[in-house]
């Protein structure tokens, strides 16, 4: 979510699969089962579940319940490492990610950055060299989102528990776009940001007005993509040649949401992103009146975890999602 530094925490290094990994026994290396994942330093930590020497780690900073690190194996390998305490509230956030990062990976051409091993308290990627953005690698984002969306998904939700930043998020699969973006996307939001004093009861119900009509505000039905679902621009990791996807709240959802979040709070060069996606999978008829209502999601997870300060913009997302309808 947009407020998260991570973003800005990159730097060079490459992307694959890494020897580390999850299994029944828990946490994996190359030698099988580990040791408790929290004994140690972070280098011990990192270390054990790459099975590889990590020279060194240091600490960049805090996104909400987790910590940032920088990592460097002996070999001169830079990593980039996020980490829970024990007892930590968000216990599964890192296990949803790296799932969400491997699943969107497993699509021919994916631009989601691939982990190099996780655990419940650990996820290690690599270190991404970012440059400028331009018009180039946008153009290849938008065709490479375009291709993940159309590997699709066995129904809307996924297999494993959500979240969207620290937040749950409800994945429980189902074949029903708009009962599940209203009732699992729109809903409990709604009802978090009211019970918090976010919104106002009478904020409340006006949104709650876009809520009840999300089936005649849908357009044509699509079959669930296979979406990123945290698409906003401090999550494009922008290349020499193109651009990496991190930080995903990955599941089967609508395509349309992912161009919707980028459009939110802007992204460089989101019209050749847009045209190129076109040329790939051409989005349905009336897309433009559905922006409003794809962006009303992360808008009121923002209101859940930002407060008032995104009322105004929910609100008028609220309007305008219901006057195109």
């Amino acid at each position: 979510m947009e407020g998260e530094p991570i973003a800005h925490l990159r730097g060079p290094g490459g992307r694959g699969p890494g020897a580390g990994g999850h299994g029944p026994d828990g946490p994996r290396g190359p030698q099988g089962p580990r040791r408790d994942p929290l004994t140690g330093t972070l280098a011990d930590r990192v270390s054990a579940l790459l099975g590889r020497e990590v020279r060194r780690a240091a600490k960049a900073g805090t996104s909400h319940d987790w910590t940032l690190s920088y990592a460097e194996l002996s070999d001169g390998t830079r990593l980039f490492v996020k980490s829970l305490s024990r007892g930590s509230p968000a216990v599964g956030v890192l296990t949803a990610e790296a799932r969400g990062l491997e699943w969107l990976g497993r699509c021919f051409g994916s631009p989601a950055i691939i982990p190099e091993g996780w655990d419940e308290h650990l996820l290690v990627l690599p270190w991404v060299a970012e440059d400028e953005p331009s018009p180039g690698a946008a153009e290849r984002l938008g065709r490479q989102l375009a291709g993940t969306h159309l590997t699709g998904a066995d129904a809307f939700g996924a297999d494993w528990p959500g979240f969207i930043g620290p937040l749950p998020l409800d994945n429980t699969p189902s074949h029903d776009w708009p009962a599940f973006y209203a009732e699992q996307r729109l809903r409990p939001y709604l009802r978090q940001a009211r019970d918090q004093g976010s919104l106002t009861p009478g904020d409340a119900r006006e949104v709650e007005r876009v809520v009840d009509s999300v089936a005649r505000l849908a357009g044509e039905a699509e079959p669930p993509a296979r979406v990123h679902g945290d698409l906003w621009n401090g999550n494009v990791l922008w290349r020499e040649r193109d651009a990496v996807l991190i930080d995903p709240a990955a599941h089967g959802g609508h395509r349309e949401a992912d161009l919707a979040m980028l459009a939110l709070f802007g992204l460089p060069y989101l019209d050749r992103v847009r045209d190129a996606y076109n040329e790939v999978a051409p989005l349905s008829a009336g897309w433009r009146g559905r922006v409003a209502l794809h962006q009303l999601h992360p808008l009121l997870v923002h209101l859940c975890l930002f407060g008032a300060a995104y009322r105004t913009t929910t609100l008028e997302a609220a309007r305008t999602a219901l006057r195109a309808g």
